[in-house]
């Protein structure tokens, strides 16, 4: 493998009969669970920014410990659990963040 060359963490939904993939970026505590800054996404044509949390904690059992906490961010945008994802789309992780 080229050395110049970034690693990207895809990840692929079981249904790849019409999928689309997004970016996910992953902030804070998910970062610190998951491991990765960011990764690709495959899921199905239609797919909201729920089924796509669903597919990250399959994939990343220790998500669940910020699932309910966390806030989505969909191009830069705040959004809902129902917001239907694009193909390129960016969808952000983003757990709280405490400090002083």
């Amino acid at each position: 493998m080229d050395a110049t060359k970034q690693e990207v963490t895809k990840i692929e939904s079981d249904d790849t009969s019409s999928s689309v993939e997004i970016k996910v970026l992953l902030f804070a505590r998910a970062r610190e669970l998951t491991g990765v800054p960011d990764l690709i996404l495959k899921v199905p044509s239609g797919s909201t920014t729920q089924k796509c949390m669903d597919e990250l904690v399959v994939k990343f059992p220790s998500l669940e410990e910020v699932r309910s906490c966390v806030v989505l961010a969909l191009n830069e945008e705040y959004t809902t659990d129902s917001a239907i994802v694009k193909h390129r789309d960016e969808l952000a992780i983003i757990p709280p963040i405490s400090g002083g």
